[in-house]
């Protein structure tokens, strides 16, 4: 055996010295994570994070999320796949401007200072990201000139708009929010600013032209969490059902409701409307008990959306004094407003039904309206039962006119086709997704590319909005500019920017002075990472079909109803536009957990936020991103313990001692090229230390790619190479004396090493070399687990006597029915518990269990 290295300086782990020695070596060379040509061969896979916005500083939950998706793609390169593994940066957005008014620094300026801090603490990390080819960042005019130009021809194709419209506005912000964008009744941003409404003309793109694709879509996507799925079927929220007029009986209008039981309208016993409906606007202009009411109860919706439970808001109403006219009986029924009715939702407006539904019947006892049944059960005997009765699948219709006694799911169709026939109502869908609203009136954004003609012409009246050409593009953000988040888009006090000329007719014009949501960049960034640097297009249509779906997306499950239905919208033009073949943009989709401290997510804003660059300084990065995945499954969520990160530390210490120790044998054994190479019929031959080694190690093997291919349970990987560690440590005596093989030792070390790579890769490079391996280590072939070396020598049964166990015997791995039961009869326990007693049954599941059934 070659000489063993003794040196313990030489053998002692120093993550300051090897880290930086490794990374300049890996910075010296860009295309080291580059994928490669299409014509490869190989299968692709796409594995990709989420970008992150430019703050300045990366936190723990970074770490997390970026080493999961680095152990990735590190072992599907290592599994012989063609691996993209991009990064780029959301880089407009609100923050920019904040920094820019509180330190008197451009927002450019700014952004780009941060994009160079946070890449030096990602390439620190050791992540894998192929920064020449495919690094965007979406405030630069080579990214945000492609948001102009899908915008363009979304407007060709009648999928963006302009109209006015209520908008969420968010004072702080001092801009427009989109629904999904108001949480609770508050900014997404400021969790404790309540979202006021305003009117406003803005620019809309219409999501809703998909609304049933993106809902039906969700079913063909089994690779994204349920939770993800069920969070984007309900805020799409399709409702089938029916819309009806009711004519008010005080005047020529009419009232249309929208109701998934049309059913139940003989029991209908009011109309409530939001008590922001247009006609409650019309009547309270001369009511002034009925104005103030309005305003009562307007004040309560906003106080239950600021609490983020608008649905169990306290019921309040009062009657207007009018009536409307049931259009199946010819009922009068008084018109109410009520607090629970919202403006946005539906029609605003909606028939109540005490008898058939919770709030309505909560409603109708508060203030003495009547409560009628004309549902009941079909089962004879249960006709009296509770009211409200919400059934409708094993139910039929009482007192309600021709269709008394009708199966009530039969009667919904055939009532809403009356309806139809005279022309008082229709069926219909309706959908919770309105249009997203993209209109922002603050600087550091895309500029939206359209003009409005000062005088007009022919086609276009004066201030009539024109699209630019696709020449015009981009449309550059103005360098110099006073932010103030007051009085409206900055970008409109630029007398440079806003003052232009007509593209069609020449003359003056002048800008649309509102950028684009930040969500636009995002929705899209994952194509142009295919084909980053193509000036020209979005990217190469042949690239982007070469690499989509994307194979593996993570991030957080905070982005399910933003960025994700986004994402999923701008595949579906883009696909329809021609520029890519594919309906989704990711196969899969895995939604980390949170790094939790003191009780609370990791961020900024908590001021509980643990720098890696610390943790780094302190244990090294392989121990940070190690302690990352193993200190819980990665969908859990991770509660920080610095404690942890040492322990990984002091863990790593052992590995590398024990492999530096021992990686004369490796290199001397590679250098000859003659091997000792352990073969399954060789295992005999093995002494019982030997052999016990090797069966863990591909034990080890076995578990980690199964894991990596399904469950990412990367805590129990990382487990089972401690237990693996574990045996080396117990059989180094052993290998000091020679009673282990040098074939053995040099296999055990060689893919000990290569299942430390995609965990810990600068320690696993810096081994690697060490023990003589050649070529970059991620792109080495993975290490194949052997059935036959994985298989234990002994296993243990479990005896049950009548079901209870009595005792575990150990057996060897192959023995027969026969042996197995032969075992467990002659143990001391089991035959102890036998005494007096006869044994009429065995039953023996081989390599599982043996059940004694006894008298």
């Amino acid at each position: 055996m070659p000489e063993i290295e003794k040196n313990e300086n030489q053998n002692r782990y120093n993550p300051a010295e090897i880290e930086p020695r490794w990374q300049a070596r890996w910075d010296a060379d860009p295309s080291l994570y580059a994928a490669e040509p299409h014509s490869s061969g190989k299968p692709k896979f796409y594995c990709l994070e989420m970008l992150p916005y430019p703050s300045g500083q990366l936190h723990m939950g970074h770490v997390r999320n970026y080493s999961i998706g680095d152990a990735l793609a590190r072992f599907m390169w290592m599994r012989g796949y063609n691996v993209l593994h991009p990064m780029g940066w959301d880089a407009f957005g609100l923050p920019a401007e904040n920094a820019a008014l509180k330190n008197n620094t451009p927002p450019r300026e700014w952004t780009l200072k941060n994009i160079e801090q946070m890449k030096v603490q990602m390439r620190r990390i050791g992540l894998s990201y192929d920064w020449a080819g495919t690094e965007v960042a979406t405030c630069l005019p080579e990214y945000y000139r492609w948001n102009q130009w899908i915008f363009l021809k979304m407007v060709e194709n009648d999928l963006a708009y302009r109209k006015s419209s209520k908008v969420n506005w968010c004072p702080k912000c001092a801009t427009v929010l989109a629904n999904e964008q108001v949480i609770g009744g508050c900014c997404w941003r400021h969790e404790d600013t309540l979202v006021e409404q305003r009117e406003l003309e803005q620019w809309f793109l219409r999501i809703t032209k998909y609304a049933d694709e993106l809902l039906d879509g969700l079913d063909k996507l089994p690779g994204w969490p349920e939770k993800v799925r069920t969070m984007q079927r309900n805020w799409i929220g399709r409702s089938e059902g029916t819309h009806v007029d009711f004519a008010v009986s005080e005047s020529a209008g009419k009232i249309r409701v929208f109701t998934t039981r049309v059913d139940t309208i003989f029991g209908a016993t009011s109309i409530q409307l939001a008590p922001e409906h247009p006609l409650v606007k019309q009547w309270a202009l001369n009511d002034a008990a009925l104005q103030q009411s309005v305003e009562e109860m307007i004040a309560q919706q906003k106080i239950a959306r600021e609490t983020g439970d608008i649905g169990n808001i306290e019921k309040h109403g009062v009657s207007t004094g009018r009536h409307a006219i049931n259009p199946f009986n010819g009922e009068t029924l008084p018109i109410w407003v009520a607090n629970y009715i919202l403006a946005d939702y539906g029609t605003g407006a909606i028939m109540s039904v005490p008898g058939h539904d919770e709030r309505d019947f909560e409603f109708a006892q508060k203030y003495g309206l009547p409560i009628k049944r004309v549902v009941a059960p079909s089962v004879s005997g249960t006709e009296e039962i509770a009211l409200p009765y919400t059934g409708k699948e094993e139910a039929v219709l009482v007192d309600s006119g021709e269709w008394t006694g009708e199966a009530s799911l039969e009667a919904q169709d055939k009532m809403a086709r009356y309806a139809e026939e005279h022309g008082f109502g229709q069926k219909t869908t309706t959908f919770r997704l309105k249009d997203w609203g993209v209109s922002r009136q603050r600087y550091w954004g895309t500029p939206i590319p359209m003009v409005y003609c000062i005088n007009g012409h022919e086609g276009v009246k004066p201030q009539g909005v024109v699209a630019l050409p696709e020449s015009a593009l981009p449309v550059l953000l103005p360098e110099k500019i006073e932010i103030t988040q007051e009085g409206g888009s900055p970008l409109a006090k630029v007398p440079e920017f806003v003052n232009t000329t007509c593209p069609v007719c020449g003359g003056p014009a002048r800008r649309e002075t509102d950028t684009m949501d930040t969500f636009v960049d995002s929705s899209w960034y994952f194509y142009r990472y295919t084909d980053a640097r193509n000036s020209n297009a979005p990217f190469d249509s042949d690239k982007a079909n070469y690499w989509f779906p994307i194979d593996q997306y993570i991030g957080g499950v905070e982005h399910a109803i933003l960025h994700l239905i986004y994402s999923r919208f701008w595949t579906k033009v883009m696909r329809d536009l021609g520029l890519i073949k594919n309906a989704e943009p990711a196969e899969r989709l895995f939604t980390q957990g949170m790094v939790i401290k003191d009780g609370a997510k990791m961020s900024k804003s908590k001021g509980n936020v643990v720098s890696p660059d610390e943790m780094i300084s302190r244990y090294g990065a392989d121990a940070t991103r190690m302690y990352a995945l193993f200190a819980a499954p990665p969908d859990r969520d991770l509660e920080w313990q610095e404690e942890g990160v040492a322990g990984i530390s002091r863990f790593l210490a052992r590995v590398y001692r024990l492999t530096s120790k021992f990686a004369p044998v490796v290199r001397e054994l590679e250098k000859n090229a003659h091997g000792d190479e352990i073969a399954p019929s060789a295992l005999a031959a093995q002494t019982p230390a030997g052999a016990a080694l090797l069966r863990t190690l591909h034990q080890t093997i076995a578990k980690i790619t199964e894991d990596f291919s399904g469950r990412w349970h990367f805590n129990t990987c990382i487990a089972a190479i401690m237990i693996l560690v574990n045996e080396i440590s117990t059989a180094e005596a052993a290998m000091d004396a020679g009673d282990i093989s040098v074939g053995t030792i040099a296999e055990v070390f060689h893919k000990l090493v290569l299942m430390l790579a995609p965990f810990a890769p600068f320690m696993a490079a810096e081994l690697w070399e060490q023990m003589g391996g050649e070529g970059v280590l991620f792109r080495q072939p993975w290490p194949e687990a052997d059935a036959e070396l994985a298989r234990e020598s002994e296993i243990e049964i479990p005896v049950q006597i009548n079901g209870k166990l009595a005792n575990v015997v150990k057996v060897a791995a192959e023995s027969d029915e026969e042996t197995i039961k032969a075992a467990a009869l002659a143990d001391e326990k089991v035959a102890a518990r036998l005494v007096g007693k006869t044994v009429v049954k065995t039953i023996v599941v081989k390599g599982r269990m043996v059940n004694l059934v006894v008298k």
